[in-house]
C-alpha cells in the first residue's frame, strides 16, 4: 500500500493495527500473570501535512471492515426478522389480555396472572440491533450508547481529527467527556444513568480509536481540557511519519490483486471468526514469551525515573508502553494464528515484533509530546545551545567547544544569565551524544564541569 500510493508505511501500519483492533477490541484479553489481564484495543492517531493521500490509504486499509459489517449485518438479518415478528406478536398479545384483565369481573386474579405472564413473556424478547463495528462522527453519549448496543464495543475510525472535538465535547462548547476515552480503553465498568433514559451499564467497554489527521491536530490535544492530567494522551500511540510529498513516483504500480484480495479475506475472516464470541476469549504466553515482555519492563523502569530517567517528561505515557505491547502482541499473533489456531499461546518471536513496534511509539510519543510543548522542560534550552554549536564550529573548523566562550555568546538571552543556566542544556546534550567529555564518557558524580566538550561529528555533517 505505501508503495502503490507513494506514502510512508507508518500510515498503512498504524491504520492496519487499527483494523486488527476493530477486529479483536473486546472479543480477545491477554493473561499476561494471575493477576494481570489486558485488553487488546488500541488508539492510533498518524500525522501527516495535507495532500499526503492520508484518505485514499485510509479508505483501502478499512474497506475490509464495511464488507464485514454487511456480512454481519446480512447473516443476523433472518434472526432480526423473527425477533422482531415474535416481539410484535408478544406485545399484542400481552396487550390484549391486559384489556381483558381490566375488564374481568369473573377470575380476576387468573385474568391478572395471565396478563402479567404475557407482559414478562414479550419484555424478555429482545430483537437484536443491527450489527456495527465502527463509526466517525460520535458525541460521547453517542459512544457509550453504541458500545452498549453492540456488545461493549466499537470502533471510531475518523479520516479527520475532528473526532477529538466531538468525542470530548469542545465542538458543541459543552464540558468534555472523558469518561468514555479513559474506560473504553483500559476496560473499566461503564455505568451511565441520564434523566428522562434508560441507564446504560458496560461491564468491560473496550474502545478502538484509528485517526488519520494533520500535525496541527496534534499540537492542539494537550490543549484541550484534561486531556494530559487525566490520562488521555497517554493512552494514544502516535505516528509522526516522514512526509514523502515532493519526492512520490507518480507512476508507482498498484497493489498486486492477490495480494489486496487476500488481505480483504483475512480481516474479514477475523472480523467474523471472532464475532461468534459472546465471551473473549484468553490468549496466555508461553514462558519465553513472558520473559521478553520481563526485559522489556525492566528495560523502561530506570528510564522513568522522575530525576534521572530520560522518560521522565512522558511518564505518563511509557509508564503504559509494556501493557501496548502486549496488546500489540496479543494482535500480531490473531493475524498470523486465526486460520491455524490462534487459542495457543502468544510465542517470544511475536513478543519481539511487538517491542519492536512499541520502540516505534516510543520515538514517535517523544516527538508528539516535543510538538505539544509537552516533553523535557530543558528541551528547548539544549536545542539553543546546539544551534549555538553548531555555528561556531562551522565557523572555527574545529570539533570541540568551551563552555565560557557559550556562556558569553548567550549571556544575552534570558534563559542563559549564568553558568547554571548552561548546565541542564549541557547534560542533556551529553546525554543524548550531542557532546562529550574528552577525557572521560562518564559524568562524575560530583565536581565542576570541564571547560570544553568534544561535538559529534554528525552533529556538524547533518547542518
Amino acid at each position: 500500500m505505501a508503495e502503490a500510493t507513494q506514502t510512508p508505511a507508518d500510515l498503512a501500519g498504524s491504520v492496519a493495527l487499527a483494523c486488527l483492533s476493530t477486529a479483536a477490541g473486546g472479543k480477545v484479553l491477554v493473561q499476561v500473570d494471575r493477576s494481570w489481564l489486558e485488553q487488546v484495543n488500541l488508539y492510533t492517531v498518524t500525522a501527516l501535512p495535507p495532500g499526503s493521500r492520508k484518505s485514499p490509504v485510509f479508505r483501502a486499509m478499512t474497506g475490509p471492515l464495511a464488507d464485514a459489517e454487511v456480512a454481519l449485518q446480512e447473516t443476523t438479518a433472518e434472526q432480526r426478522v423473527e425477533a422482531e415478528l415474535a416481539a410484535r406478536i408478544a406485545h399484542a398479545r400481552a396487550e390484549d389480555l391486559a384489556k381483558k384483565a381490566e375488564r374481568a369481573t369473573a377470575n380476576p386474579h387468573e385474568a391478572m396472572a395471565d396478563a402479567t405472564a404475557a407482559a414478562k413473556e414479550a419484555a424478555a424478547i429482545t430483537v437484536p440491533a443491527v450489527p456495527r463495528l465502527m463509526t466517525d462522527d460520535v458525541t460521547p453519549e453517542s459512544c457509550v450508547s453504541l458500545m452498549a448496543t453492540h456488545g461493549g464495543r466499537i470502533a471510531v475510525l475518523s479520516a479527520e481529527g475532528d473526532v477529538f472535538a466531538t468525542l470530548t465535547g469542545t465542538r458543541y462548547s459543552a464540558a468534555p467527556n472523558l469518561g468514555v476515552f479513559l474506560k473504553g480503553h483500559v476496560g473499566d465498568k461503564l455505568q451511565v444513568d441520564r434523566k428522562g433514559r434508560e441507564a446504560e451499564s458496560i461491564e468491560r467497554p473496550a474502545l478502538t480509536l484509528g485517526v488519520t489527521t494533520q500535525p496541527g491536530t496534534l499540537q492542539g490535544l494537550a490543549a484541550q481540557p484534561g486531556f494530559r492530567d487525566r490520562g488521555v494522551l497517554a493512552r494514544i500511540l502516535y505516528s509522526l511519519p516522514v512526509n514523502t510529498v515532493g519526492q512520490r513516483d507518480n507512476q508507482a504500480q498498484p497493489v498486486p490483486e492477490p495480494t489486496e484480495q487476500t488481505y480483504r479475506d483475512a480481516l474479514r475472516t477475523l472480523v467474523l471468526l471472532l464475532a461468534d464470541h459472546d465471551t473473549p476469549h484468553t490468549l496466555d504466553l508461553t514462558p519465553d514469551a513472558r520473559q521478553v515482555l520481563l526485559d522489556f519492563q525492566d528495560w523502561i523502569e530506570p528510564r522513568l525515573h522522575p530525576q534521572t530517567g530520560q522518560l521522565a517528561p512522558i511518564t505518563d505515557w511509557a509508564s503504559k508502553l509494556a501493557g501496548t505491547v502486549v496488546r500489540l502482541a496479543a494482535l500480531l499473533h490473531l493475524a498470523h494464528t486465526f486460520t491455524t489456531g490462534y487459542a495457543t499461546p502468544i510465542t517470544a518471536d511475536t513478543m519481539h515484533a511487538a517491542e519492536r513496534i512499541g520502540r516505534y511509539y516510543l520515538d514517535h510519543a517523544l516527538a508528539v509530546y516535543d510538538l505539544m510543548g509537552q516533553s523535557h522542560p530543558d528541551l528547548d534550552a539544549a536545542r539553543e545551545v546546539l544551534d549555538w554549536i553548531t555555528k561556531q564550529c562551522n565557523k572555527t573548523g574545529l570539533h570541540t567547544i568551551s563552555r565560557r566562550d557559550a556562556l558569553r555568546s548567550l549571556h544575552g538571552r534570558a534563559r542563559f544569565a549564568s553558568a547554571a543556566d548552561l548546565e541542564p542544556a549541557f547534560n542533556l546534550l551529553e546525554d543524548h551524544g550531542y557532546i562529550r567529555r574528552p577525557d572521560a564518557t562518564d559524568k562524575p558524580a560530583k565536581g565542576r564541569p570541564p571547560s570544553t566538550y568534544e561535538v559529534h561529528p554528525a552533529v556538524l555533517a547533518t547542518q
